[in-house]
């Protein structure tokens, strides 16, 4: 699985040494190895079908637990095939969509980077892997949304969904971490096994919490959905390719493939329900109000992405049976019709529906793949949406305790999307003809393939669904309920309940359609109520909150980074004397065993003159006494340090002081003539600042002297210095063996100096 990964990066870094004249058909070179790779997963279906898998083990960081695990089984391969299959029709289509556009190389390497990026979080076994490849989606879905770059809504679609995303990507990294923890391993197939250990741990629902927001992020659930409006300002080809068949499909996998091990909980089943059930209604409500048609599909992948994660949630066998089949039943027809809706685009020159008409004499190819697709959509038979549909019903009939809610949302919803599918249908294909600027034409066999095949597919499928529920769903549900279920799929169920919601949905969404269609001001007074209603405009809550975040910072920064350093070193000092004033308070306790003695006497006097020289630099009028005064506080250390043998240090504080006095009287000397710029009120305050600090740093080092929580590593450096090192002065040993390397350092600190000084006094004059 591996090597599969590095042809997709090698492949994508590949489109920039393209020769020019081949360039013109990346798109097809990119469509060919992704048919190449649906091959091979193809040519697996038997094998995974039989229960095995393929499993690619490599070590990566072994001691903390963290290695390269890749999982070909029933729920993977299923993602596998759709990403690379309809991956293969979109950049097929993309080989002739992106033609006129420039910047096309950077375009196919992020599309196909991004096929890859997807590819490998649906084969990973580890959940530290399955992160990485989760962020890369969100960061080249950024890049790819953000493609017209010259338009600001582009720009901020793209910072808006790459906000959302990563932000959720944190919180599920948080999560993941947290039950790692818990079993300490990262593995999948760990995680199956101590599925019992992590139920039980008291961190099972903030990890679950954690996730589950991560994966509603990413699919675009309520209410974190209103990113995915916007990502249609991204080119028609990752529309179709983002929406169907990868990226919002990830929580998606996450949650079918988290399910043995965090599933079957009140909390698992109540937050999914409740959250998927309000996003399946909302997508196909606000759906039928929008007059882009990308906006239109848009709004609609909200309805099925909240269909899809509600029928996780109601977590029983049947729920992911129709899961499973409606994952197919949504690719197909979605990817179909954003295919349509770009050609439309690039034929007509809009996608608004009130300037589109009577497509169906000029585009009667087109007006019949949509006829498919559309059907497909709204659930009518004979395609494989209305099995998908009746499935949906009877899952849903079949939830514990909260059926009546889920099936009213779910009629409501059902409804709607027949609606908005007749919408689409009449406004672009059947009301009467437009009159557009140029002559319309269907030429483009690039634009129509995948389109033609997808929705071929709905109707062979729907017609025949065994051979999709034998080879597909059988070995996907079997992996995710951990147990061998046999799937059974059939067109026609009879007349039953089901059948009745189905009729019931269909003459609901039929009426709605006709009253929009009757009554001219019906969806535009629709439109109006929705804005009274909902006030809260996700978009622009967003926008305003970190515009308010953004404020606050700038403020914050302005106090806080105010350039005066005088008062960041008072802040720093004050700090840290409060915190030290604390930890003595805290360790009261201890005894002082040190008693102050003033012998011998010329120590004692010479700390009194040392005091006396630091009070009188600070009360001095002159710059030059000042100096004066705090050289003799440093020479006055350097004999302190002296009379306890400290010879080295003796010498540097000599040297340093001596430096600093030199530098001082050459710098001082040239500014202005000295004043008093502080009040008396700053000064005091600067003085008590000066006694907490000192205080606190003399109290310090009184009690460091009794304390010893360790053994003095003294006697460690004593003992082997001449055994080990053959040295009997220790302080040389220090310096040379035990110490070695910082010696290097401040040899090679001088020396640099050295030079840079010998440079300087060489340099010639200018």
């Amino acid at each position: 699985m591996a090597i599969i990964l590095i042809i997709y990066f090698v492949s994508a870094l590949s489109v920039f040494i393209l020769p020019q004249k081949v360039k013109r058909h990346t798109g097809l070179i990119l469509a060919g190895i992704q048919a190449a790779f649906f091959s091979f997963f193809f040519s697996k279906i038997t094998s995974i079908a039989n229960g095995q898998s393929i499993n690619t083990f490599i070590d990566w960081m072994p001691t903390i637990g963290l290695n390269l695990e890749f999982s070909l089984n029933g729920l993977s391969i299923t993602f596998a095939l759709l990403i690379t299959g309809i991956g293969a029709l979109v950049f097929a289509y993309a080989s002739a969509y992106m033609r006129s556009y420039k910047g096309t190389d950077k375009f196919f390497f992020y599309l196909f980077l991004f096929s890859g990026a997807m590819l490998g979080l649906v084969l990973s076994a580890n959940f530290i892997q399955l992160f990485i490849f989760w962020e890369l989606t969100s960061f080249l879905s950024f890049l790819l949304i953000s493609f017209f770059n010259y338009k600001e809504t582009a720009r901020k679609a793209a910072f808006q969904s790459l906000f959302i995303t990563g932000f959720g990507g944190l919180l599920l990294l948080c999560g993941i971490v947290l039950i790692g923890s818990t079993v300490e391993s990262y593995s999948y197939s760990v995680w199956v096994e101590q599925a019992d250990t992590i139920k039980s741990s008291y961190l099972y629902r903030p990890a679950l919490i954690l996730i589950l927001v991560g994966a509603f992020t990413k699919s675009a659930q309520f209410p974190f959905h209103f990113w995915l409006p916007g990502a249609m300002q991204a080119p028609t080809p990752v529309s179709a390719y983002l929406h169907s068949a990868t990226m919002v499909k990830a929580g998606i996998f996450l949650l079918a493939l988290l399910n043995p091990i965090l599933g079957n909980t009140s909390t698992w089943v109540y937050t999914i329900t409740s959250v998927g059930a309000i996003t399946m209604f909302l997508g196909a409500y606000f759906a039928i109000t929008q007059t882009d048609l990308k906006a239109i599909l848009a709004y609609t992948t909200i309805s099925a992405l909240g269909t899809l994660m509600l029928l996780i949630g109601i977590d029983t066998k049947l729920s992911f049976k129709a899961a499973m089949l409606f994952l197919f039943v949504h690719a197909f027809y979605k990817a179909a019709l954003f295919m349509i809706a770009g050609f439309i685009d690039k034929k007509t020159g809009t996608r608004n529906i009130n300037e589109l008409g009577g497509l169906r004499y000029s585009m009667p190819i087109t007006f019949a793949i949509s006829l498919l697709a559309l059907f497909s959509m709204a659930g009518l038979p004979p395609m494989l949406g209305f099995l998908g549909k009746e499935l949906i019903y009877e899952a849903k009939a079949q939830s514990p305790q909260i059926a009546s809610l889920v099936l009213t949302l779910g009629v409501g919803g059902n409804a709607l999307m027949v609606a908005v599918s007749m919408h689409f249908l009449y406004h672009v294909f059947l009301k009467k003809r437009k009159a557009y600027a140029q002559p319309i034409n269907e030429k483009g066999l690039l634009y129509l393939l995948g389109p033609s095949i997808l929705a071929l597919l709905s109707l062979l499928l729907g017609l025949l669904p065994g051979i999709l529920g034998e080879t597909m769903i059988e070995p996907a549900l079997s992996m995710i309920r951990k147990e061998l279920i046999d799937i059974k799929l059939k067109l026609w169920h009879g007349f039953n309940d089901i059948f009745m919601l189905s009729m019931l949905t269909i003459l609901i969404g039929t009426i709605t359609f006709v009253i929009s269609l009757r009554f001219k001001t019906f969806l535009q007074a629709w439109h109006r109520f929705n804005n009274q209603i909902f006030t809260i405009k996700f978009t622009e809550l967003f926008s305003s909150t970190l515009k308010f975040f953004l404020e606050i910072s700038a403020r914050n920064t302005k106090l806080i980074q105010h350039g005066y350093h005088r008062y960041y070193l008072l802040s720093v000092i004050l700090l840290v004397s409060i915190f030290l004033w604390l930890q003595v308070y805290n360790t009261r306790n201890w005894i002082l065993d040190s008693s102050l003695s003033l012998n011998p006497y010329y120590m004692s006097g010479l700390i009194a003159i040392i005091g006396c020289a630091a009070i009188y630099a600070s009360l001095a009028q002159s710059r030059l006494t000042t100096i004066i005064a705090m050289g003799v506080s440093g020479y006055g250390i350097s004999l302190i340090y002296l009379y306890y043998s400290a010879v080295d240090l003796a010498i540097t504080q000599i040297l340093v002081e001596t430096l600093i006095v030199v530098v001082f009287v050459l710098v001082l000397q040239r500014l202005p003539v000295f004043a008093i710029l502080s009040s008396r009120l700053t000064r005091f305050r600067d003085l008590l600042i000066a006694l907490c600090f000192g205080g606190v740093m003399t109290v310090l080092a009184l009690k460091a002297i009794n304390v010893e929580f360790h053994h003095p590593i003294s006697d460690l450096i004593i003992k082997n210095s001449l055994t080990n090192a053959y040295g009997k002065n220790v302080v040389n040993v220090i310096l040379v063996d035990f110490r070695a390397l910082d010696t290097l350092g401040e040899v090679t600190v001088l020396t640099i100096a050295a030079i840079g000084v010998f440079v300087l006094l060489k340099a010639k004059r200018v």
